[in-house]
Parts: C-alpha cells; structure tokens; sequence
C-alpha cells in the first residue's frame, strides 16, 4: 500500500511580513519595544486581540532565539489584555495554537470575548467551584 505524500504547507508569517512593518492597517491596543498587541484583521469574536512578539519567534514550542524572558514579557502583555477585556466585556478567553494548528507561523495569542450574555457564560462556565 503506497501513501502519498503530504506536500510541505507554506511558511506563514503574517505577523512579521505584514502587520509588524506597518505594511496593513492595525489598531494597536498595547505596544512595548518588544510585543505588540492588535485588533484581529479579520475576527472571529466579537472583540479579538492578537498578542505578538515583534521578533520572530517560531511557536510556544519552539521560542528560537526570543527564550523565556521573552516569552514572559509577551505574556505580561496578554495577561494585560486579557485583564482589560474581562473588566469590559465580563470575560475573556486566550488561546495559541502550535502545528499543524498554528496557521501563522509566529507565535501569537488570541485574546477575545465571544459576545455571550453573563447569563449565558454562567451557564456554561459557572458552575466548576460550586
């Protein structure tokens, strides 16, 4: 039995080709010297955040030359973020994506409220401390 061969996906790095150099319009929520916080170009959510290194860095699994100081840094950034959102919208969720999961390759964090009610997120959420 033969397999065929799954063709290598194309190196994607929409965060340093594109949004990083100014060459798309962002809104920019946070920005250091290092990290640079957006609203999604295209959302999925309501409200969308994307967290980036300005250097590239290849995923949470594989931090290249950026390393863990780095890695936190972005982090503070997040927690910022996710922080301001949940204060205006009642919650917030984050998430990065590594693989075959990671459509660009940069890592990045999604920060974004889905748009539920209190009611509905109680609903679904509320309820693992009771």
């Amino acid at each position: 039995m033969t397999t065929a061969a799954v063709a290598p996906a194309k190196i994607s790095d929409f965060y340093c080709h594109q949004a990083i150099p100014g060459h798309v319009e962002i809104e920019r929520v946070i920005e250091t010297d290092r990290v640079l916080a957006f609203h999604h170009t295209k959302p999925s959510h309501p409200v969308h955040i994307v967290v980036v290194p300005k250097e590239h860095i290849p995923s949470l699994i594989d931090l290249g030359d950026g390393g863990p100081e780095l890695l936190a840094e972005v982090m503070g950034v997040v927690a910022k973020v996710a922080a301001e959102v949940t204060e205006k919208h009642g919650a917030a969720s984050v998430t990065t994506n590594v693989g075959l999961y990671q459509e660009s390759k940069h890592l990045h964090w999604h920060v974004y409220h889905r748009g539920e009610s209190d009611t509905q997120i109680l609903e679904m959420y509320g309820h693992g401390d009771g």
